[in-house]
């Protein structure tokens, strides 16, 4: 039997309601109201993350000079540096909307983290968000270098939704042309973490149907969401992580689910087909959250405190 966690159950009721309401009142949703509506729900759920040393600075390597926050925790051991992308389905979320989750993920792992503000549709669309990715991988060593910031040239990317996306498509392509995008002075990927990752935009796996009305991402909003993205001009199959090649060149990873999360079912036959290629592949999921419950931590914070619990042991690990 599926049960989800009771505070959730309570909450997303009351949401739901409200949810209704705005949609027979003629709302209609604009790239101001996605991102209102994530900053808005982390600011209330998730509070300040711990203090540590952070600075910004611009990554260069792509066609784009990247904005990045970059996290030094006073309890970082060597080993890969991480690279995050945030969520907010390639149109909403920011470095600083996930300002407190970042500084979790840091001190959880003991490493420098580096947040990237990628360029978000539909002002920007596909690949352009993927491109920036791209550039901080290619690019960050150096950055880090002008920082007098230490590493090893090994990075960890790491992202929820659709930022998980990003990073499973960056590892996607580095797999298939490393001498082009990743030249060895420049650094390899170590590892990649998941976490409840969008990795099909033909939206065909079941959960979509399943958990896409109820649990706070709903099916109709993916939709628009990849409507705003591809605008299009590309081909959703091809683009998607799950339906790409995959061999043994893709790095270790970890891939984090939920129950009652509309891209469930993408992220199990995601880490099936990693295992199948011969890939070193964790799987973590919890049976009674929801996506992005690492964004409403004072609804769940025993599942948030498994989560960084769990994704530090990983990275520490590599």
């Amino acid at each position: 039997m599926r049960q989800l966690d009771p505070q959730l159950a309570e909450w997303l009721q009351a949401v739901n309601v409200q949810v209704a309401q705005l949609k027979a009142a003629g709302f209609e949703p604009t790239p101001i109201t996605a991102r209102e509506s994530l900053a808005n729900l982390t600011r209330t759920f998730v509070e300040p993350g711990p203090e540590m040393a952070a600075c910004e600075t611009l990554v260069h390597g792509g066609e784009y000079p990247v904005p990045v926050r970059i996290y030094a925790p006073e309890n970082r051991t060597p080993g890969p540096v991480i690279i995050y992308c945030h969520g907010g389905g390639h149109m909403a979320g920011s470095v600083a909307v996930y300002d407190p989750i970042c500084r979790r993920l840091a001190e959880a792992c003991g490493r420098t983290l580096v947040s990237v503000e990628y360029r978000l549709a539909p002002e920007n669309p596909y690949p352009a968000g993927l491109n920036d990715l791209i550039g901080v991988v290619r690019g960050l060593g150096a950055a880090l270098d002008r920082k007098r910031i230490a590493h090893d040239n090994r990075w960890i990317l790491m992202g929820d939704s659709g930022g998980g996306a990003l990073c499973a498509s960056a590892s996607r392509l580095l797999q298939h042309r490393p001498q082009n995008l990743l030249p060895c002075a420049e650094g390899s990927i170590a590892a990649q973490v998941l976490i409840y990752p969008s990795l099909d935009y033909t939206m065909r796996q079941p959960s979509i149907e399943e958990n896409g009305s109820g649990y706070l991402l709903e099916k109709e909003k993916i939709l628009w969401y990849f409507d705003n993205y591809f605008q299009g001009a590309h081909n959703a199959y091809q683009a998607s992580p799950l339906h790409g090649e995959f061999t043994d060149k893709l790095p270790p990873s970890l891939v984090i689910t939920a129950e009652f999360c509309a891209l469930r079912d993408e992220g199990f036959a995601y880490a099936e087909k990693l295992r199948g290629a011969g890939v070193a592949t964790e799987s973590l999921h919890f049976d009674d959250m929801i996506h992005a419950f690492v964004n409403l931590q004072k609804l769940v914070p025993a599942a948030c405190e498994k989560f960084y619990r769990h994704v530090g042991e990983y990275v520490r690990g590599i």
